[in-house]
């Protein structure tokens, strides 16, 4: 039967060249529900279904049944069926969104099988989910009570997610922004996370309603892409939507009322005794049905704010006002588009100086023209960006699906937003014409806009104690108004959903979850083509792979031709290369001219000890940057402006980008709190994590503190090292060269790579491994936070831990199944990870966003003890190692492609190990996990703590290791 015939009625059919895409709108007939059907010859296959979904409070409705949904559904009565998914399959993606007025389920795959798996449980998932009271208690919030004498708290995931949000100014910044702006509609104006203040109020019944209301084939948009058969993609939708009938749901956009005058709000937050303020200038822009002016806004905002040259950016960085930008520009994710930007780490009373500032700027840019230079820069990079479409590790699709929701929400034309050539063409026909039509937006939506909130952030002392104080003052209260048997009945409840969550799925229901077999599995790895030659005695690694015509080239100097104690300054001296200029061009001319012509260019390190010996590595600064074929000559030219004629001796310039640079650092240490104690931890067993930590983590943090006063009192010598560093670097010798490019334009490249590489100094190499004093060490980090990061780090090769292909599935099966539980599920927090690296022994537990600290280092603390006694049925097994084989087989773009094989030929890590490694995956047995358990075990002693979390949570941790926290006050 042809489904698109009876169920479904076609609507329209558009190819978008740009995209190589035959795009094709359906109806379904009964329901009403939407399908966009994308057909694209593209192996990372997306589906995705999307529900308007607004909301009226801040209870967090929407996010927290985002969560719920995907805990247990009617086919597959699971208490995670989406973390089983994760466990057992070769999805690329696989996730959840939630927006003020939208919630998104898409998911990715390379496997056909595979994909259809996954939208089966997706779609059983959000039509017919298991929202139990039990739900909500999980997932959004319940009281906590372990005995009548006990304290009664509030435990949730989303709940503890959300209290990590609400302590991080940057997040608070766009939360309150956009409440403020959008302050007389009901989807903007409140919070569709959650406020922690809030989420309490939110009852069951409203939880239930919502969802009957809502998650219903009429309210639904469902989105295809990639290589599957078309006409399977409606079998599988008609398999649900057959059994729903037509409901009517009003999808009026909310939109904000034009205020007549500008207006200023304050907020308060705490930041710690040395803290200061945020401010942010925010304007309401416009709907973004109009496609041309849409893009016209993206490219807009780069104008203003997309590099360091940006006109609004440069005054912003410039005025020594603040430390770094704060707001993060165009917002194109509500209906009415809004703009928000300012700087952070300001003094608390300068908003009017802040307003003035970004005011005048913009006025300057109407009355007297923008740099045409900066136009034909921004134009250049925005175009490049929407053809090369390169996502990094989200897939193509699924980006695609996120942009046609600004217009198919509402009705829209979902195509609008991805068919770019024809708003493109009409842009630069404008631009050609003579127009000022840039100039002509500056006036309309800033300039002569009336709807603009300053809003300020300022710090409060006490802040976060009054929080806490109220949340206690509220449950105290709370349970003082509860009878005797009212306060069983929540102790009862709280056992029974803890002894829920214990509980492991049946076998039976497990064997519910379809999944491909192991038999289905490529027992091959994919090898990526890589030939080394060179070019006038510069090794080249060459890959020749198809890339549409764009060349990927890749240009290394060894680090170790640096001395160690010069290793903080790296990071500064590479953003320098790009945003200090040259001795022809200032750095906003260098910028355009990266920006005019080329696609590209990034400076940052490559590190990593070596496959065969962690006591040997690689280390090397990396320019990487990419052109069209035509750009190449282009290209080179500007790696040798950046290499060899940057102009260092510029020192107010260099202060800007060291406090933007801290800045970065300290807005990054709460939501990135599991990453910053992971590197901190590492970096006390090996020369390059810790390494990584002088250049970029917390060792990076305290130094570039300290620089900020020697760059004012002796900037002679940090000149003097800049120069040095330049000088040792940058040397033919110690040079390597990676490209990745279809043969044709590699034959026609070759020369003009040759021709750079001989412009280059060439000086005998003086090179010397690293030889820091490592202490790995237990260490307590305390900044004013709601939530903690706890983690444990050991070396499991000091235990005789030889690497084995097993150890991929042991991950999976821990990070998805008995960290997820512990840590998650039974404990609240947002997240509980292990990571091993396989080239230098060291294990790693992380939590993320988590209310506990000892439950969650007694969690650690099982795992040997747990994997020693674990008994799996085979299929689980299996399952198991399949998930393990798709982080083996993640989907990789042209560039990722090359750049990967690069890095494992530079670490000596060859095809034949990693054929040896799937091989070990794929024969995995319980014995791997139980011989893992036994090291874990026997490691763990010996092994390391650290917390990154309020001073009353490091103390608590303190106490129960027994002392010997290193601690410091970080924020």
């Amino acid at each position: 039967m042809d489904v698109t015939n009876t169920a479904f009625e076609f609507l329209r059919e558009q190819v978008i060249p740009e995209l190589n895409t035959t795009a094709k709108l359906y109806r379904h007939r009964k329901t009403g529900a939407q399908v966009l059907s994308m057909e694209k010859d593209d192996e990372n296959k997306v589906f995705g279904v999307a529900f308007y979904t607004p909301v009226e409070d801040s209870t967090g409705i929407t996010h927290i049944i985002e969560h719920s949904v995907l805990c247990g559904s009617r086919k597959y009565p699971l208490k995670e069926p989406f973390i089983e998914l994760n466990k057992g399959s070769l999805a690329t993606f696989l996730n959840a969104f939630t927006y003020p007025d939208r919630t998104v389920y898409p998911l990715a795959s390379q496997n056909v099988q595979d994909f259809y798996n996954l939208i089966d449980v997706y779609l059983d998932a959000v039509f017919y989910p298991r929202i139990s009271p039990e739900t909500l208690a999980q997932e959004g919030w319940h009281y906590d009570l372990d005995d009548p004498n006990a304290e009664m708290i509030y435990k949730g995931i989303v709940f503890n997610e959300m209290k990590g949000n609400y302590s991080d100014p940057d997040s608070l910044v766009q939360q309150y922004s956009l409440n403020a702006l959008f302050s007389d509609t009901r989807h903007y104006s409140v919070d569709s996370g959650g406020d922690p203040r809030a989420i309490p109020d939110l009852t069951y019944a409203a939880f239930k309603r919502y969802h009957e209301i809502y998650y219903h084939p009429s309210n639904a948009m469902f989105y295809f892409y990639g290589d599957d058969d078309p006409a399977k993609r409606f079998e599988l939708l008609e398999g649900y939507l057959k059994d729903f009938e037509a409901i009517s749901i009003e999808k009026k956009p909310d939109v904000q009322p034009r205020w007549n005058a500008p207006r200023r709000q304050t907020f308060t937050y705490e930041g710690g005794e040395d803290a200061k303020a945020y401010v942010t200038l925010n304007w309401l822009l416009t709907d973004g049905e109009n496609a041309e002016e849409s893009l016209a806004l993206g490219i807009l905002n780069h104008i203003l704010n997309g590099t360091p040259a940006s006109p609004l950016q440069k005054a912003l960085i410039e005025s020594g006002l603040g430390e770094g930008l704060s707001g993060g520009g165009l917002d194109r994710d509500v209906y009415q588009y809004y703009y928000s930007l300012g700087l952070k780490n300001t003094a608390t009373d300068a908003a009017a100086s802040v307003e003035t500032l970004m005011l005048n700027t913009l006025r300057d840019l109407v009355d007297n023209g923008i740099d045409p230079e900066m136009i034909e820069a921004s134009m250049n990079t925005v175009e490049f960006s929407l053809r090369e479409l390169n996502t990094g590790g989200f897939p193509r699709g699924l980006a695609l699906f996120v942009a046609t929701l600004r217009t198919w929400t509402y009705g829209g034309d979902p195509l609008a937003p991805i068919s770019f050539e024809a708003p493109l063409n009409a842009i630069k026909a404008r631009i050609a014409r003579g127009e000022a039509y840039f100039e002509s937006l500056i006036r309309r939506y800033f300039v002569d806009n009336p709807h603009r909130l300053t809003m300020s952030l300022i710090p409060e002392g006490g802040y976060q104690m009054n929080l806490e104080a109220a949340e206690r003052a509220r449950l105290d209260a709370i349970r003082a108004a509860m009878s005797g048997a009212q306060i069983e009945e929540v102790i009862a409840e709280t056992h029974a959903l803890r002894e829920a969550q214990e509980t492991p799925d049946a076998p039976e229901s497990l064997a519910l979850l379809p999944t491909v077999q192991l038999s289905d599995i490529d027992k091959q790895n994919k090898a990526i083509p890589i030939t080394v030659g060179s070019a006038g005695g510069v090794p080249v690694v060459y890959h020749d792979i198809f890339t549409n015509g764009i060349a990927y080239i890749d240009v290394g100097f060894s680090l170790f031709a640096l001395p160690m104690n010069y290793l903080p300054l790296l990071n500064l001296f590479s953003t320098a290369l790009l945003e200090m200029g040259t001795q022809r061009e200032d750095y906003v001319k260098f910028t355009q001219r990266i920006g005019r012509k080329t696609g590209g260019i990034d400076v940052s390190t490559l590190l990593s000890p070596m496959r065969t010996n962690r006591n040997e590595s690689v280390a090397y600064l990396m320019v990487r940057g990419k052109g069209t074929t035509g750009q190449i000559a282009d290209l080179l030219a500007l790696y040798e402006d950046l290499l060899l004629n940057v102009k260092f001796d510029q020192q107010e310039r260099f202060k800007q980008i060291t406090l933007e640079a801290k800045s970065g650092l300290e807005s990054f240490l709460l939501p990135g709190g599991a990453r910053v104690i992971n590197d901190r931890m590492r970096a006390g067993f090996n020369t390059i994590d810790w390494a990584e930590d002088e250049m970029g983590g917390v060792g990076q943090l305290f130094y570039l503190r300290d620089l900020i006063a020697q760059i004012e009192t002796d900037w002679a010598s940090v000149l003097a090292k800049l120069e040095d560093m330049r000088r040792l670097l940058i040397n033919r010798t110690t040079m390597i060269i990676n490209v990745t490019l279809d043969s044709g334009n590699y034959a026609k490249t070759f020369p003009q790579i040759e021709a750079f590489a001989a412009k280059l100094p060439s000086a005998a190499p003086r090179l010397a491994p690293w030889t820091p004093t490592l202490q790995p060490r237990s260490e307590g980090l305390s900044l004013p936070a709601q939530v903690n990061y706890v983690g444990w780090a050991g070396d499991l090769f000091s235990e005789s831990y030889g690497v084995h292909g097993s150890y991929i599935a042991a991950n999976n099966f821990l990070n998805s199944g008995y960290l997820w539980e512990r840590i998650r599920m039974q404990g609240g927090a947002y997240g509980g990870f292990c990571a091993f690296d396989r080239f230098t022994g060291v294990w790693t537990f992380m939590s993320y966003r988590d209310p506990n600290t000892v439950n969650s280092l007694k969690a650690y603390q099982g795992t040997g003890a747990y994997l020693k006694a674990l008994d799996l049925p085979e299929r689980e097994l299996q399952r198991i190692i399949i998930g393990g084989v798709s982080l083996m087989d993640a989907h990789l773009l042209p560039d990722a492609k090359g750049y990967t094989s690069f890095t494992r030929y530079l670490v000596g890590e060859t095809d034949a190990m990693r054929q040896t490694m799937r091989e070990q995956l794929l024969g995995t047995t319980l014995k791997d996990f139980q011989r893992l358990g036994e090291v874990l075990d026997a490691a763990y002693p010996k092994g390391i703590t650290a917390i990154l979390g309020s001073a009353s949570a490091v103390d608590t941790v303190n106490d129960y290791i027994g002392g010997g926290l290193a601690v410091t006050k970080i924020g």
